[in-house]
């Protein structure tokens, strides 16, 4: 059976600070390089080991890939980076703090943003300097791929063809995998793995630094599912 881990970033400078963080390139605060390390130690004791690996262009999930694959002695594995696997983005969102989001439009208004499956957050213009249209990491890309604003649903959208093409078939090949990404985009790829509904999904938490394991059947049918801790 292969076997698929998923880990969310540990926790982030803004995680820490309550801010919405979306594409911006935040780092990790001391306890999330912490959290990172310590879900590598829980891979090592678990005996996984990995034949590729998978992250998002942004730093927190980037640096808390590097420690798990560090802490269980496979820093090795070959590592590709996509903007697929990054954060669902939002919007004018973010860098707000969502306490005071929250004051301002009201607690159910900003759970709906931050949870619904297709409710988007107020979108980001291409032409606000803050817009992803003027990152260099994402130069490559059709910029009508680069989004204002993104819901759950979006996400899955952008996540699917690297599962498709990448995932899915090394999975199928009998190769095991880890993905250190974010809360949204692995949420995202969980619904599809598990064939969770749409309202369900608003239930579906991912801790920062909790490795989940994923075991498939030569069907690609989820088998078995567990989270690592200590």
């Amino acid at each position: 059976m292969s076997k698929l881990v998923l880990i969310r970033h540990g926790q982030s400078q803004w995680n820490l600070s309550n801010q919405f963080t979306g594409w911006e390139d935040v780092d990790l605060s001391d306890k999330g390089v912490e959290e990172a390390k310590e879900a590598g130690k829980l891979v090592k004791k678990a005996g996984l080991e990995f034949d590729f690996a998978y992250t998002s262009v942004l730093k927190r999930a980037i640096k808390t890939l590097h420690y798990a694959l560090e802490e269980s002695d496979q820093l090795w594995v070959p590592e590709t980076k996509t903007w697929r696997l990054n954060e669902r983005h939002y919007g004018r969102l973010q860098g707000l703090n969502k306490e005071e989001t929250a004051e301002k439009y009201g607690d159910e208004q900003v759970h709906i943003w931050r949870r619904s499956y297709d409710t988007l957050p107020p979108l980001l213009s291409a032409d606000d300097e803050g817009s992803a249209v003027n990152d260099r990491r994402y130069k490559d890309l059709d910029p009508n791929l680069i989004p204002g604003g993104e819901n759950l649903k979006v996400t899955l959208e952008r996540v699917m063809p690297l599962w498709a093409d990448e995932i899915a078939p090394k999975l199928l090949d009998n190769k095991n995998v880890i993905i250190a990404a974010h809360g949204n985009s692995l949420r995202a790829l969980s619904k599809y793995i598990e064939r969770i509904s749409d309202d369900d999904i608003m239930d579906l938490e991912m801790k920062t630094g909790e490795p989940v394991v994923y075991e498939f059947n030569d069907k690609l049918e989820v088998v078995n599912k567990s989270k690592l801790d200590k």
